[in-house]
Parts: structure tokens; C-alpha cells; sequence
């Protein structure tokens, strides 16, 4: 896709259209992965690309773009998470997951990796989102999470020491 300048963008609902298109499935990916929550993830992608709509004429270039829309959905994510903490809803357990073909060769594992990930920390479960499901280094995560690329690295150990413990305590014993 040519990236016509922010100006046109402002003009033509296409051009944004096809912005929406093209990144649509990371921004609701990143939500749903962080909230467990389809319909929650839904809503905060449509706000989401509601504030780039508002923000368009300010982004410079398609990285630009890229980098500012997981800096809004991780953002949004995390202030989401602290106001369930603060008036929680619906568990996350009875939160019906996307029909999608599974590609672990134990969906039982599987399973149990995505419920020991909701468990970390906001911030943590972040940080290992945007590290393993959207592949970033710890300094695009730095970036976008506005912190010191040497926090972004301890938090990452913190949550991978406390994703093995949690996989320790979950063996089953013989």
C-alpha cells in the first residue's frame, strides 16, 4: 500500500478504510490476547481506530502508524485491566474463546499457558505479549510502553521466572 500524505488521509474515508483493513486483526489480536475478552477487545479496537481517525494528520509515516497503534492498544489495554480490577464484570473464565483453528499439538497445555499468562501482572502480561506474540525487542517494547529498555528486560525475566514456576506447580504428579 502507498502511504498517501496525512492530509489526503484526513479527506478520504478509503484511505483510512484500508489503514483499518491492514491493521485491524493486530490491534484486535493484541486486545483480546491482553483481556481475554472478545466483545471488551472488539469495543477497545473500534475506540482505538476511532483515536487514530482523530490523530491521522499527526503520523508521519506507516511505521509511525504501526508503532502508534500498539502504543494506544497496549496503553488502553492496560487502563482496561485496572478498571476491571476496580469493577470487575464477568470472569474471565466464562469468557467464550474466538473459533480459530488451534495449532498446539495439546490444547490442554495450550490452555493452560494462556490462563497462567492472564494471571501476571498488567504491565507484565503486556510486556510478554508484545516480546513472544507480536515478536517486538525490548527496545520497540521500551518505546512503546514508555519505560527504560533495562525495565522492559526485567520485567520480561520477572514473568517468564514466574510463568515457570506456575508451569512447576502445575505438573502432574505421578
Amino acid at each position: 500500500m502507498e502511504f498517501p500524505n496525512p492530509a489526503a488521509i484526513g479527506q478520504g474515508t478509503a484511505d483510512f478504510a484500508s489503514l483499518v483493513r491492514e491493521h485491524q486483526s493486530m490491534v484486535f489480536s493484541l486486545a483480546h490476547h491482553f483481556l481475554r475478552d472478545r466483545a471488551a477487545a472488539e469495543e477497545l479496537a473500534q475506540d482505538v481506530f476511532l483515536q487514530l481517525y482523530r490523530h491521522l494528520g499527526e503520523l508521519q509515516s506507516p511505521e509511525h502508524i504501526v508503532f502508534w497503534l500498539r502504543r494506544v492498544t497496549a496503553n488502553r489495554c492496560i487502563s482496561e485491566a485496572r478498571r476491571r480490577q476496580r469493577r470487575p464484570e464477568v470472569p474471565l473464565e466464562d469468557s467464550p474463546e474466538p473459533e480459530a483453528p488451534r495449532t498446539e499439538s495439546d490444547p490442554i497445555v495450550g490452555e493452560r499457558l494462556r490462563r497462567m499468562v492472564a494471571s501476571l501482572p498488567e504491565k507484565a502480561r503486556m510486556v510478554v505479549l508484545l516480546r513472544y506474540q507480536e515478536d517486538l525487542d525490548p527496545e520497540d517494547i521500551a518505546r512503546l510502553l514508555e519505560m527504560p529498555v533495562n525495565t522492559v528486560k526485567s520485567q520480561l525475566q520477572r514473568a517468564l521466572a514466574m510463568l515457570r514456576q506456575k508451569a512447576a506447580g502445575m505438573e502432574v504428579k505421578r
